[in-house]
């Protein structure tokens, strides 16, 4: 190796650039398998973040599925998930574009089977009566909220469909049992979310496809979160309950649930999105499993009479697991590997990437590696996160200085990062940033009680321990503590936002379509989050008080760092006023600010060039407000209040 450049930190050329990624990366989700064929879907940001359909086979490889024109992704709870779902080869799926559900059979186009007006997600095949059953989210009333409810669809004649069951709020995994006479899914109602509290309901299913004898099997009474319910080959219902704090599994019997295999780790996750899975059938006695322990995941075979339980490989994150009698498939990733989509082949053991998330091939020597964290935080609490070091191996800083710190707020609130390869976090470790991206309290991954600290403490607790964390680098040495930043998406952008207005332990701040007003989103936001800040603030509008006080917009006076807005201007979860609304009032205060909507973007953003300019304008934000002259050529936006330099153009 050649002897190191040194050059300031923040200003060290990388060869992982803006472009790499959003040109070499998509995303993986929602694998699912159909006799020896897997699927699962791509989101491409090439194709302004179109969701294909992709299906393989050993003999065939890897085959787009949905035709151009059209993208395989539904807006049931705005989020999506559980878009499409496949039977002896027959792909339904939901389009984008119109929410219409399409039947495609192979070699023919996509044939509509639904009208306008509706969302579709999450459905299976009843193959015994040629019909779906699925969750169906109805938009056609004006005004009011959107119906939910889980209807009946015939596979050839479409429809709307026939309501089979209704008066909740919401609903999930309608799961026909093996002999198809039963039926079993959850339901939930306001003000709950799908962690907080849900039901698991059971129906026998008459000849003629009615339900009869629908009940409540599990949970009801509060306090107890039922994720993905499935029936094993033999007809036996298995479902996760955080009952006893951790997501575990149990099986079903009428006598009483019986717990398979207790364990201080989860099994189960945040119901985001419709359709995710951690387990799945070998056979009636052996599943293949995904748990999170400590921050990492871990694939594994386990004995359902026994209830041993063995680990085969470990990873960071594993999702959308699908198991049938040869293999089993999942979305996975590693510290030092891009997620991928691997079929594990049950009789030899051997893990087969089949599609990875990236093309692009990093040197290992230019990655920081993970380093989990934990820190003490307010109120004697333990926080949790993963801390890269900046790395480059062509470059090193000066003497005795210390590297300005990024810190990560993953948005949700309630959900986690994981250490799995991450070119954003490379990025900017590789540009000599260190960055620490935080499992503040309410984070998954951690147990029920964990996720509860968060309950009537957001825009505190999140705060505190993003702040804690920066502090404790800081103080051991090992960042600067008078360029702490800090960064989040979504919820993770009001943390950031409120981290601003109440601390003064950031230099500056970037906020991806992040909430400014708490009140604002309470009365603005879509149906599946409409009640959420009940649980995260306080019931509205009883407690309007303190959404005034949890809200970014009524502290701008006590803000005095500069800060990025990036906003989709199609985004229906955080309008695009809530960023307009910060902006304007820091405009008006004199405290430099740079405001960026993209158009055709919703919540999150999915084209390539979007993803491109907003990387390089957080950078070239960074480096003004911090005085850094970074390497990379970059496009320069207005940052209104901030001086010139000499030298600038325009």
């Amino acid at each position: 190796m050649t002897d190191r450049q040194i050059a300031p930190y923040g200003a060290w050329r990388s060869p992982i650039t803006a472009e790499m990624l959003a040109a070499d990366s998509i995303g993986l989700s929602e694998v699912m398998l159909d006799g020896d064929a897997i699927y699962w879907v791509e989101s491409r940001p090439t194709e302004a973040g179109r969701s294909v359909i992709v299906r393989w086979t050993a003999q065939t490889g890897a085959a787009d599925v949905t035709p151009p024109g059209f993208n395989a992704r539904t807006r049931v709870h705005e989020y999506g998930g559980g878009a499409y779902w496949v039977d002896a080869d027959v792909v339904y799926f939901a389009n984008f574009a119109d929410q219409i559900l399409y039947r495609q059979t192979p070699g023919e186009a996509p044939i509509p089977l639904t009208p306008p007006g509706y969302r579709y997600a999450d459905g299976v095949v009843d193959r015994a009566r040629n019909r779906i059953l699925c969750v169906r989210e109805d938009h056609t009333a004006p005004g009011g909220e959107p119906v939910n409810t889980l209807v009946a669809i015939d596979c050839v004649a479409g429809g709307a469909g026939e309501v089979i069951a209704s008066g909740y709020d919401f609903y999930a995994t309608p799961r026909l049992s093996p002999d198809g006479t039963q039926l079993c899914w959850l339901a939930w109602r306001h003000p709950n979310m799908p962690w907080t509290a849900t039901e698991l309901w059971l129906a026998d299913v008459a000849p003629d496809g009615a339900l009869v004898n629908a009940r409540c099997i599990e949970g009801g009474q509060g306090g107890e979160s039922i994720f993905q319910p499935a029936w094993a080959p033999d007809g036996a219902l298995y479902f996760v309950s955080d009952r006893t704090d951790w997501w575990n599994l149990y099986r079903w019997t009428p006598a009483g649930a019986q717990a398979v295999m207790p364990l201080d780790a989860e099994f189960g996750a945040p119901q985001w999105m419709l359709g995710r899975a951690t387990y799945g059938f070998a056979d009636a006695e052996t599943a293949i499993c995904a748990y999170v322990r400590n921050g990492s995941a871990t694939v594994a075979r386990l004995d359902l009479v026994g209830g041993a339980l063995e680990p085969l490989r470990a990873f960071s994150a594993v999702g959308a697991l699908r198991v049938g009698a040869e293999c089993a498939a999942f979305v996975a990733g590693a510290p030092t590997e891009h997620p991928a989509v691997v079929r594990l082949d049950l009789q030899t053991g051997e893990f087969q990437p089949l599609r990875l998330a990236s093309s692009t091939s990093i040197d290992a020597a230019l990655i920081s590696p993970p380093e989990v964290v934990d820190y003490p935080t307010t109120d004697g609490v333990t926080a949790h996160a993963f801390f890269y070091a900046p790395h480059n191996p062509l470059y090193q800083a000066p003497a005795g200085e210390l590297p300005p710190l990024i810190v990560f707020s993953h948005g949700g609130p309630t959900a986690a990062t994981t250490s799995t390869l991450n070119l954003d976090v490379q990025f900017w470790t590789s540009r000599g940033f260190g960055v620490l991206d935080v499992n503040y309290r309410g984070s998954t991954g951690y147990g029920r009680r964990y996720r509860e600290l968060l309950h009537d403490q957001w825009g505190i607790a999140d705060v505190e321990d993003c702040v804690a964390g920066a502090r404790w680098l800081a103080e051991q040495g090992r960042v600067d503590g008078k360029r702490l930043l800090i960064r989040g998406g979504s919820a993770g952008g009001y943390t950031t936002l409120m981290a601003l207005v109440s601390t003064d332990a950031f230099a500056a701040g970037a906020s991806y379509f992040g909430v400014s007003d708490a009140e604002a989103l309470a009365l603005e936001t879509h149906k599946f989050e409409s009640r959420y800040l009940d649980w995260l603030i306080g019931p509205y509008p009883a407690r309007r008080d303190l959404y005034r006080e949890r809200s970014p917009l009524t502290h701008v006076d006590k803000l005095s760092s500069p800060a990025i807005f990036f906003q989709g201007l199609d985004d229906k979860v955080v309008l695009p006023n809530q960023a307009e609304m910060m902006v304007d009032a820091l405009r008006k205060k004199g405290i430099p600010v740079a405001y960026i909507a993209y158009a055709g973007e919703g919540h999150g953003f999915r084209r390539a060039e979007n993803i491109i300019h907003s990387h390089q304008a957080e950078l070239y934000f960074y480096a003004r407000v911090l005085g850094i002259t970074p390497a990379d050529e970059l496009p320069e936006i207005a940052i209104e209040n901030l001086p010139r330099r000499a030298g600038d153009a325009g």
